[in-house]
């Protein structure tokens, strides 16, 4: 069974040998996300009932309560001269023009950070020792501030970590029960911000999601499930219950990974490998270029940005994640009038509480859920499979109240949120493809998400591309895809040094050291290592230069009398692809090792064919036609009732429990044998 916590929804996926048997999708519940997950257990158990033998876990909870600051009370203890590292930040101003420029303020303020002296060289040399008795003294005054986390950042502790240890343990002396995290082992990597800012991130959110997640463990235990669980982390790779609890910090975005994931999986099916994944539920919508079956990595990522698509706006953390771009608003986003009198969507969002205008909940706002029911694209009897009606009157004031202030009519003004909301999309997927060099009209669309379906006719229309992919369920989708994820984690250790004067045998103890954790880690999991990959990477750069290129080794590193002209080559290969050109008498520089050791991928079989009684057409409707400028009469059928190879063409609704499909005018469609919906769109 797999769970995602959404910022509005909460859904469940239950496999059965391998098969889709049932899914359910509830409101999230803010206050305690486990009431929304024991509703959608309940639901699960009643379609399907039997034994849980693994449930495997998704959330949003760290990034919203980074974004939120609702955050332990958090400490820092780093070396002498370094605590204003994270007030400090880079130098670099996202936006030079600005003078009153607003910088994120850092996780723990500078009254909580303490130092300590000590020091090790960048090559790993010791210098000073720390004191313990200073440690023990710091620690005390810690106490009486009720200090509930504390993160330890020393300077170049990534090459020589036993200070951080030294202090760690002094720490935990004086400070039993409290949770110290060592950037050691949270983010061995080069670089004192991000390392800093990811440690600090990872204590400060600690305790918060140890105590969810033991939370969960006893709600499932309650009703009867005790299967180990299994946490999604940021690059789409499982881990167990435990990293969740120690490295917080990797989970961040962990429902979108897995939304990545679903999407590439469903190409994969349908005979595609390149494509772009995106992800829009009820809060914001996402999307990465997959390419090779494979979706792009990143090595760093913000969270908390001051401006919400503006680079740099937001705290840096160093964690390995798949490359995702936050494109634009959700279904819940409410729509305004600027002060400029123009209509903008977001970033605000109703979310699950009160939810949009036609929920019923008390939302007032018009948002873009509100505007796609009344252009025709939502059902107001068939949302959640008729489970919570749409009110088409609640709608209509919400969205005519925008009218007003636009000095438009209702339909024009409905029609505006969903054209602004995909062309702020377009423009932001458009900026994403150019800066990685890639041409987005050879990919073809595979939407995922509840408001994916809906918005991704659009979307492609507006960037140029051929071919849309909507898998079956979804709405559900970034649960499903967590079943088609294995067993892995990803280690870290930056030994800078120029190519040339690496240290081999340093370098291959690390990897060993970090394989065999590797092998811990599936272990813990039930894993032998006997079927465990174990995938190398490496980050390099030229001497001088301020970014690193990722080159992939595969499995191992070949012989010693090799590695430094097999290394030299496949930098070459990755910079040239990037950059076409080199500098040249300019030496080769290695960073930091990557090592990943993964488990088997689970086996999953197509849905189960239908029953005859499953069959069913519905009555037409009106849906406003993005090609001819007018509500046309639609098609509206059960995506239950379309069996492999049915065909189809637009403009037809095709609507499930959790999400519904747009087809506009001079789209034709196929079904394969997984369920998967292949349009073609027009020109």
């Amino acid at each position: 069974m797999a769970i995602d916590i959404g910022g509005t929804f909460t859904d469940l996926v239950l496999v059965v040998d391998g098969g889709l048997a049932a899914m359910a999708k509830t409101l999230t519940t803010p206050a305690d996300p486990t009431q929304g997950i024991v509703k959608g257990i309940g639901e699960i158990l009643n379609q399907s009932g039997g034994a849980i033998d693994e449930v495997v876990h998704g959330t949003t909870l760290v990034a919203n309560a980074l974004i939120e600051r609702k955050l332990a009370r958090t400490a820092l203890v780093t070396t002498q001269g370094f605590r204003d590292v994270l007030s400090i930040g880079r130098e670099h101003r996202y936006d030079l023009y600005d003078l009153s420029l607003e910088m994120p303020t850092p996780l723990v303020p500078r009254r909580l950070r303490w130092e300590v002296a000590e020091r090790v060289l960048s090559d790993g040399s010791i210098v000073q020792a720390p004191n313990r008795d200073e440690v023990h003294r710091i620690a005390r005054h810690m106490k009486r501030l009720d200090i509930q986390s504390v993160a330890v950042c020393l300077l170049h502790s990534y090459v020589e970590p036993e200070h951080e240890r030294m202090v760690g343990q002094a720490l935990r002396e004086e400070l039993p029960g409290i949770p110290i995290c060592l950037s050691s082992e949270v983010c061995p990597e080069l670089g004192e911000l991000p390392r800093f800012s990811t440690t600090a991130a990872n204590a400060a959110v600690l305790p918060l999601m140890a105590g969810y997640l033991g939370r969960l463990s006893d709600n499932l235990a309650a009703m009867g499930i005790r299967a180990p669980v299994h946490v999604m982390l940021s690059t789409g790779d499982l881990a167990g219950a435990e990293v969740g609890s120690h490295f917080p910090v990797r989970m961040c975005e962990s429902g979108p990974a897995a939304g990545v994931l679903s999407a590439a999986f469903a190409a994969q099916q349908g005979g595609v490998e390149d494509v772009l994944a995106f992800d829009m539920g009820g809060t914001t919508a996402k999307a990465c270029i997959v390419e090779g079956g494979r979706p792009r990595l990143a090595e760093e990522m913000e969270v908390g940005r001051i401006h919400r698509f503006i680079k740099g706006s937001g705290l840096p953390l160093r964690v390995p994640v798949i490359d995702l771009i936050e494109i634009g608003a959700g279904g819940g986003s409410m729509a305004r009038v600027d002060t400029f009198g123009l209509l903008r969507i977001g970033p605000a969002s109703a979310g699950a509480d009160p939810g949009p205008a036609c929920y019923r909940q008390g939302g007032r706002e018009p948002t873009v859920t509100d505007a796609d029911l009344l252009l025709g694209y939502l059902s107001p009897d068939y949302f959640l499979g008729g489970q919570m009606a749409l009110d088409v009157g609640a709608a209509k004031v919400a969205v005519g109240r925008l009218a007003q202030d636009l000095g438009i009519g209702l339909v024009e003004t409905a029609l505006g949120v969903h054209r602004v909301v995909n062309e702020e999309m377009a423009a932001a997927v458009r900026m994403h493809a150019v800066e990685r060099g890639r041409d987005l009209r050879r990919l073809t669309l595979v939407a995922t998400g509840g408001a994916g379906p809906v918005h991704a006719w659009g979307l492609a229309r507006a960037l140029g591309i051929k071919r849309i992919l909507y898998p079956p369920a979804a709405g559900v989708a970034s649960a499903y895809g967590m079943l088609t994820a294995p067993i892995a984690f990803t280690f870290v250790r930056s030994l800078p040094a120029l190519l040339a004067k690496v240290k081999w045998s340093e370098v291959r103890s690390a990897l060993q050291a970090m394989k065999t954790e590797g092998f811990r880690v599936l272990a813990s999991c039930g894993l032998d290592a006997g079927v465990a990959q174990t995938k190398l990477w490496v980050d390099m750069r030229h001497r001088g230069q301020g970014g690193a290129v990722r080159v992939e080794l595969g499995q191992w590193l070949p012989e010693v009398d090799q590695l430094a002209a097999h290394l030299e080559q496949q930098f070459e290969l990755a910079y040239l692809s990037l950059y076409a050109r080199r500098p040249q008498g300019v030496e080769a520089e290695v960073l930091t090792w990557r090592v990943q050791v993964s488990g088997p991928a689970p086996s999953l079989s197509p849905p189960r064919a239908r029953t005859p009684s499953q069959l069913t057409k519905k009555p037409g409707r009106l849906m406003w036609s993005l090609e001819s400028g007018q509500f046309v009469e639609a098609d509206v059928i059960s995506r239950y009732a379309l069996e492999p190879g049915t065909s189809l063409k637009g403009p037809t609704i095709i609507e499930e429990r959790e999400s519904t499909v747009i087809i506009g005018r001079g789209g034709r469609a196929t079904v394969d044998g997984w369920g998967n919906l292949a349009v073609t769109v027009d020109a």
